[in-house]
């Protein structure tokens, strides 16, 4: 779907922690979708577009990223974020959810399974960080420099060079960077980069990142009954495909764990059809559950 056409759809809600911007696509039972770092809902519009027809696909910006805005003093933890999704879900009265997740944005899924299983229908996670792996060790460095307050200016000034700021900033999560839309790109960066004082909120936002907050709810998680499956894709540097058989081996309700060859990170925007047809089998095999 081009971004136009998406931004038809595109909704404002207010929420206890401000406001957040989300879109609403399709007809049928709700696929409620999850991003993360550094992209926003446009990742799912391939498969958003594939599945509208028998979903009605919903995918919020989080906080800073997208056409979310972000407070100073805004609680950016994963605790927070999981509690913006569960605001969401209870303003627009949404229950049945098939929820979909990817990146950070499945650290977030996990605790908002983890808390509110009652609103699930089904659970699918696609490449994300885990207990053990949050964040993961490819991704600290940059951490590090947030921490120190060198990342803000650095990406700023790198943000003028848009072709150079995708290299440095995607090069790792795309099998075939040279291929996705500039457009894209620039609106997954602008929020994040696109001012000193964005800069500073997003390096709030990475060392806000603690995997505590996962661990808080490993109780909760090992007793998720939600039918849940990995798609992972296997040429991910960030989290590797032994995270997926943890998950699996964690959550009770796991049916089982998809591989998705040489995939990277952002592979349901840049593979959607070998993602798709495993969110539709999982889908239709829970009616169940979300009845």
């Amino acid at each position: 779907m081009q971004l136009t056409e998406l931004n038809a759809h595109r909704h404002t809600a207010a929420i206890r922690s401000g406001e957040i911007s989300y879109l609403d696509i399709g007809n049928g039972p709700v696929a409620l979708f999850v991003h993360g770092l550094a992209s926003n809902a446009y990742l799912w519009r391939h498969v958003m577009g594939s599945v509208a027809a028998q979903r009605r696909c919903i995918a919020p910006d989080l906080p800073l990223h997208g056409q979310s805005p972000v407070t100073a003093g805004q609680d950016l933890s994963l605790t927070a974020l999981a509690a913006n999704l569960e605001d969401l879900c209870e303003m627009l009265g949404l229950t049945g959810i098939d929820l979909v997740a990817n990146d950070t944005g499945g650290a977030i899924a996990q605790i908002f399974a983890a808390r509110h299983p009652e609103r699930l229908a089904t659970f699918t996670l696609t490449n994300c960080d885990t207990q053990d792996n949050m964040p993961p060790d490819a991704f600290k460095p940059l951490i590090e420099l947030a921490a120190a307050g060198g990342l803000a200016p650095t990406a700023v000034a790198m943000l003028a060079d848009l072709t150079a700021a995708a290299q440095f900033s995607f090069e790792a999560v795309y099998e075939h960077l040279d291929r996705m839309d500039l457009d894209v790109i620039r609106s997954y960066l602008e929020p994040c980069f696109g001012t000193l004082e964005r800069a500073r909120q997003f390096e709030r936002l990475l060392t806000s990142l603690d995997a505590g907050d996962l661990r808080a709810v490993m109780p909760q998680l090992r007793e998720l009954s939600v039918p849940t499956l990995m798609v992972w894709g296997t040429g991910d540097t960030f989290f590797d495909v032994s995270a997926a058989y943890w998950l699996r081996d964690t959550i009770p309700g796991a049916t089982g764990v998809v591989t998705v060859d040489g995939a990277r990170l952002f592979f349901p925007e840049e593979r959607p059809m070998d993602l798709v047809p495993h969110l539709e089998r999982h889908w239709a095999a829970a009616p169940a559950a979300r009845a």
